[in-house]
């Protein structure tokens, strides 16, 4: 089976930004109000931390249901799990994500700062140097046939992409300007040499951006 690399709802700004630059515990992306880019997602029926039995159906809804779809690990940056810098000052505090966290798999943590793994719930952390292909490959291993999505952030994202080992996007562009901070693109076209693109608009305002290998 081909395990493929994924980008999965992942949140930009109008001028391609994902996160700030300011992130500390309280701000994990690095600027205020972080829902702006993520409130389309949230209003959906099938987003899993909604209480209610309320939420859209449609679009919108289709890509927060389609989350887990055949994903069997995680990869994200140090930066998603959390804003420590440097070598582990605090190895009691695990990460932004609570005692159930949302991954369900594997979850491998790109850092040069290597700690003992632990596990919340069904998903066990692993932190890991190396580059990407090394670390795809660990993942692809822990993910047992079932693709590997990468969450994240940014400047990990294009990281892979610039190893060449992304095989899917699913880019979500809010309708608002960050002005500064850790960009995605200047512009999508720059992806189009190695992918195909296809953009659909959704009523709630943001632009779905999917793209898949030439």
């Amino acid at each position: 089976m081909n395990q493929l690399l994924r980008v999965m709802n992942f949140n930009v700004s109008s001028d391609g930004i994902g996160a700030g630059e300011d992130q500390t515990l309280e701000r994990p992306f690095g600027f205020e109000h972080p829902e702006r880019l993520f409130s389309w997602a949230g209003a959906t029926a099938s987003w899993p931390m909604r209480t209610d039995a309320g939420g859209s159906r449609g679009l919108d809804d289709y890509f927060t249901r389609d989350f887990a779809r055949n994903i069997g690990a995680e990869i994200m940056g140090r930066n998603k799990f959390g804003p420590q810098r440097g070598p582990w000052q605090d190895h009691e505090w695990l990460g932004w994500w609570g005692d159930e966290p949302p991954f369900h798999t594997p979850v491998f943590v790109m850092t040069h700062h290597e700690r003992p793994s632990f596990t919340l719930s069904d998903t066990t952390f692993h932190f890991t140097g190396g580059d990407p292909a090394t670390v795809l490959e660990r993942a692809k291993e822990a993910a047992q046939g079932r693709d590997v999505r990468l969450g994240g952030g940014a400047s990990t994202i294009r990281q892979f992409l610039d190893a060449d080992l992304v095989d899917t996007l699913h880019v979500a562009v809010s309708p608002l300007k960050l002005g500064s901070g850790v960009r995605l693109w200047e512009s999508p076209d720059e992806l189009l040499d190695r992918f195909h693109l296809e953009v659909v608009p959704s009523p709630s305002g943001v632009t779905h951006h999917l793209f898949w290998r030439r």
